[in-house]
């Protein structure tokens, strides 16, 4: 139990940045004194949208020099030996320190902080877990894997554990860290640390889907191959990722993408004719006889559908799956 903190204004000579995150650590260790920006991109507090992480980082810095101050406090944990380490909010902090030295119109000198006394390593994970993977202030898909795989990995976590502070369901947990392992394995290698670009984690998510890995891997390729075809640009948009069972099945589409891109390997997959009274039925029509079709499928068809997910009816249904998610408006997580 993480318990009730304390609500307090803080002078930030008394706080100290937290350089034992595990997120930061080894970005710490190249930069000794990091710049506010600096921390911002290593925690991984930048936006995920195509444009210049550097502009959500002025978004932040303008927005408290606009407030004069921030709105959501900072939180401390103050130690048996009376030092406060700020575990949440070092971008926040690493600014009002910033703006004290440079001389910044305003009050800088002290911050608000919600405070709590001697937390152990798991109180303070299960505060950075529900304020940056089920919060307001959520970190980007790839930067909650890497916490995760922390968690999982270093700090030997249960896999009940991590769901029950994090919320959603284990098979998006395991999803996400084995992303990230296979991301680091065959993306980072091939591209090196300047040129690592975390948005491309959806496309490593897509790859756990099932059958996906199996039809790669089937096709004479690897996970390297994958991490090369993400990189040379051949599956993007990324969810192209759940077309390549199909794509590699059939020679004519395998050599388009191979030689274009998956777009083009789509528009060329051979596709089942459909007939005119389907073609004519409305959805509600189609749903039902699916519905139908699906509860009277005979056990060994459904088995053999089971055991081989990279086949063409698995992978028609795990589409059919993410496509009826988006028309209901559905989180798959909160089901």
């Amino acid at each position: 139990m993480v318990g009730q903190g304390l609500l307090e204004t803080l002078p930030i000579t008394s706080i100290t940045l937290d350089r034992s995150n595990p997120r930061i650590r080894k970005f710490l260790e190249i930069y000794s004194e990091p710049t506010p920006e600096q921390f911002f991109m290593a925690l991984g507090a930048a936006s995920d949208d195509e444009g210049d992480n550097s502009a959500a980082f002025e978004k932040l810095r303008n927005s408290i020099l606009t407030n004069g101050g921030i709105i959501q406090p900072i939180i401390v944990n103050r130690k048996v030996d009376g030092q406060l380490i700020c575990i949440e909010g070092n971008t926040r902090l690493a600014l009002y320190k910033h703006f004290a030295e440079e001389g910044t119109s305003g009050n800088w000198a002290e911050i608000p902080a919600l405070v709590y006394n001697n937390m152990d390593d798991r109180q303070i994970d299960a505060i950075r877990l529900q304020v940056h993977l089920v919060g307001t202030r959520s970190w980007d898909p790839y930067s909650k894997a890497k916490y995760l795989h922390f968690l999982r990995t270093q700090e030997l976590l249960p896999f009940s554990e991590i769901v029950d502070f994090c919320g959603g369901r284990k098979k998006e947990v395991v999803e996400s860290i084995n992303a990230y392992e296979d991301m680091e394995a065959s993306y980072r290698p091939l591209v090196g640390d300047e040129n690592f670009d975390t948005r491309r984690f959806s496309g490593f998510v897509e790859l756990q889907k099932p059958g996906i890995k199996e039809a790669i891997l089937e096709a004479g390729f690897t996970v390297s191959d994958f991490a090369r075809w993400i990189n040379d640009g051949k599956l993007h948009p990324l969810y192209t990722v759940r077309y390549l069972p199909r794509i590699l099945r059939q020679e004519k589409t395998r050599e388009l993408f191979l030689r274009v891109d998956a777009k083009k390997a789509i528009d060329a997959l051979d596709r089942p004719d459909v007939s005119d009274a389907l073609g004519s039925a409305n959805i509600t029509q189609l749903a039902s006889a699916l519905t139908n079709r699906v509860y009277n499928t005979p056990w060994p068809e459904a088995e053999l559908i089971r055991k081989d997910p990279s086949s063409e009816a698995a992978q028609a249904l795990h589409d059919l799956v993410s496509l009826l998610h988006q028309l209901l408006g559905v989180d798959p997580s909160e089901e």
